[in-house]
């Protein structure tokens, strides 16, 4: 018995042993029957290892992202231009039109139109940077700024390859014009020359409509206007279009840039007087523009005449108040008399809502002009003045069906209260008249003239009597 004692704790122990148990050895002196053990049991006392949760995805190499390096990009290219003379362009343009298939030019777009600019990658501040320098060459003269010579005929090649290989790849567009919004900004670290090379391909782009000429905002910048490089860089820029077009062109270039009322802000602070302004640009060879601005001085001083009448008529300021004022402001923006009682009869007939019906507007004209004769009168001081005002009552009278049975009423009014001469009117009915109702117009004046030129006649005998007495 003890044999088998002895023979069942050595089975007891060896399968504990298997099963990683510990069995003491009083356990074992108690057993009299042989112990069976299920696995799955003991199994479910060990502890169990943790799992990670998800799937792991292993990353294709494809998909993995390159590591920007605008350098290696910038050595490739010059690398493809090393071979190839640097005036020949054509075969510039061929080697990048293929390279395109095998270099990421929609990843290095700024890099490659620096490159076609200034010949390198160009560093903060308009240098061209030297990294990689211990390599091999960071620059090339194929590019705007190693072109022999600043003239249009010289550049035009150039200008040429870039918009070639914006048609070739279409999304370069838009990263093309912020390359020239940057370099424009880096003028100050260009040469004289380099900034004559960029103003004259800009002002050929602009021209061509592969950038708009509101561009030339960027260029309002205080350290390019203070050392008076964005005014230099401006004319440039205008003395081009007017070059390639026609000097005319110039002004509405200015104005399709929406700068005609800016290019004060272009001058240094200090020089922001119409003396220098005008002897810059007579001197720069840009007259057309000073023209401009007086012009647009004018039509300055007359939106402030229009806006000052509006006011005053509604707040039914006294006359002498209003005609002292508009003499002052006249004078101020030398605008002429003509001009004045134009803007006046304008304002004062929009200063009424005028009745529907005909039969009763006649009368509303003339007592709400009444009222403003001696306005009219004090800015009629000459025959022109006063041409230009029976001129511009006939016009009203023909836009304004209602008023077309009024004209002679007004003119009448105007004649009684000396607004208008006997002899402007007799020119007027002569030859100076309008097209406008011409026909209705002479007709309804008919009568009044022939009584004018009655009462002239007799005024002439009578005059001849008395000095034959």
């Amino acid at each position: 018995m003890r044999a088998e004692g002895a023979e069942e704790q050595l089975e007891i122990h060896s399968a504990a042993a298997t099963l990683g148990l510990v069995v003491s050895h009083t356990s074992t002196a108690l057993i009299d029957k042989p112990l069976r053990f299920k696995p799955t049991c003991c199994m479910s006392t060990k502890a169990e290892k943790p799992v990670l949760q998800g799937q792991r995805i292993k990353t294709r190499k494809r998909d993995e992202k390159a590591k920007f390096d605008p350098i290696g990009f910038r050595d490739n290219i010059l690398q493809g231009f090393a071979g190839i003379s640097s005036s020949d362009i054509e075969a510039i343009h061929k080697y990048l039109d293929a390279a395109g298939s095998k270099l990421d030019y929609r990843t290095y777009g700024e890099a490659l139109f620096d490159i076609l600019l200034a010949g390198g990658i160009l560093a903060p501040g308009g240098a061209v940077s030297e990294d990689g320098a211990e390599s091999g060459p960071v620059r090339t003269t194929v590019c705007v700024f190693g072109a022999p010579a600043a003239d249009i005929e010289t550049l035009r090649p150039y200008a040429q390859l870039f918009v070639r290989l914006m048609r070739r790849y279409k999304y370069l567009e838009k990263i093309f014009v912020e390359e020239v919004k940057k370099s424009m900004l880096f003028l100050r670290g260009f040469s004289a020359g380099d900034r004559d090379r960029l103003a004259i391909c800009i002002a050929m782009w602009a021209v061509d409509g592969i950038v708009m000429p509101t561009v030339l905002s960027n260029l309002i910048q205080e350290h390019l206007v203070k050392e008076g490089i964005a005014v230099d860089f401006l004319c440039k820029v205008l003395l081009t279009v007017g070059s390639l077009k026609d000097s005319s062109q110039v002004t509405i270039f200015l104005r399709k840039a929406k700068l005609e009322r800016r290019i004060m802000e272009f001058l240094p602070a200090n020089k922001r007087t119409p003396e220098y302004f005008g002897n810059l640009f007579e001197e720069k060879g840009l007259g057309e523009i000073v023209r401009m601005q007086q012009s647009l001085k004018k039509e300055n001083g007359l939106m402030s005449l229009q806006r000052y009448l509006t006011q005053h008529l509604q707040d039914k300021t006294p006359i002498k108040d209003i005609s002292f004022k508009l003499t002052q402001l006249s004078e101020k923006h030398n605008i002429g008399e003509a001009t004045i009682i134009a803007t006046v009869w304008s304002c004062v007939m929009a200063d009424v809502e005028w009745n529907k019906k005909e039969e009763l507007v006649a009368d509303q004209a003339l007592k709400h002009l009444r009222v403003y004769t001696p306005l009219f009168r004090a800015h009629t001081q000459t025959a022109r003045s006063e041409l230009h005002l029976l001129l511009k009552v006939q016009e009203f009278c023909y836009d304004n069906m209602n008023f077309m049975k009024v004209f002679q009423k007004i003119v009448l009014l105007f004649y009684k209260s000396e607004v208008l001469s006997e002899e402007v009117i007799l020119k007027w009915y002569k030859d100076s008249h309008s097209t406008k109702g011409k026909s209705v117009f002479l007709d309804q004046m008919k009568k009044f003239v022939e009584w004018l030129q009655n009462a002239e006649e007799e005024s002439d005998e009578e005059s001849d009597e008395k000095e034959e007495d």
